[in-house]
């Protein structure tokens, strides 16, 4: 399946690559949204929020109440995730709020699938280089991919692995890369990072897994 991105920096939507330099930027909310109506599920990050450097709640709102979303960037707290899941977000993505003092939070997971229930939940692997980097991908750890996933696997139903160093290049995602991911969960997974093309996608989806596609479609690579 195909999952549009919607990344949203400074109340635009942005494309970035490999999370730093910005390549693409559009204001048209109304024509992005139309497009990408069709699909089941759109994904939506705030990368001000991820960053820390503020928000695009108001914009996040207004989507969720529009399209189906899964929503990220920034969410550190069962209380935000549940403001975004009441709003209208579909599932709350979480990322940085993970780790605590470098080493993989399982309590506060534990917490988190209590207090929202599992199936609201997807956790976030972003890999640079092979390890996890969070605060809006600024900051390596030293923990993989999956150490995430042997510790974190009871407790979400699904899983979000962006492969950073191929993110926006439309170079195409490494295969090898994201099917050792796929043999090491058998929680439903979602990738991301440099798909190009619908055949890419047709690939992935055979081996068990949902593509997130941001610049391919942005740039009318993949016809969305």
């Amino acid at each position: 399946m195909l999952i549009p991105s919607i990344d949203l920096m400074g109340g635009k939507i942005v494309q970035l690559v490999q999370g730093e330099n910005k390549a693409l930027e559009f204001d048209d909310f109304d024509y992005w949204i139309e497009r990408f109506s069709k699909y089941p599920l759109v994904q939506v990050i705030d990368l001000d929020a991820a960053r820390g450097t503020g928000n695009n709640r108001a914009i996040v709102a207004q989507i969720v109440q529009r399209l189906p979303c899964q929503v990220g960037g920034g969410i550190r707290t069962a209380e935000t995730a549940r403001e975004l899941l009441e709003t209208g977000a579909r599932r709350a993505v979480f990322g940085s709020a993970l780790l605590k003092d470098g080493k993989i939070n399982t309590k506060f997971a534990a917490t988190l699938a209590t207090s929202l229930g599992t199936a609201a939940l997807v956790f976030a692997l972003d890999s640079r280089g092979g390890r996890v980097a969070i605060e809006g991908w600024r900051k390596p750890t030293a923990v993989t991919a999956f150490d995430m996933i042997q510790a974190l696997e009871p407790f979400c139903e699904t899983f979000l692995y962006t492969h950073i160093d191929t993110e926006g290049l439309m170079a195409g995602i490494p295969m090898d890369a994201v099917a050792a991911i796929r043999q090491a969960t058998f929680r439903r997974l979602v990738v991301a990072g440099g798909i190009r093309t619908q055949q890419e996608i047709d690939s992935l989806d055979a081996l068990g897994m949902d593509s997130v596609v941001g610049m391919a479609l942005y740039a009318d690579r993949i016809s969305a």
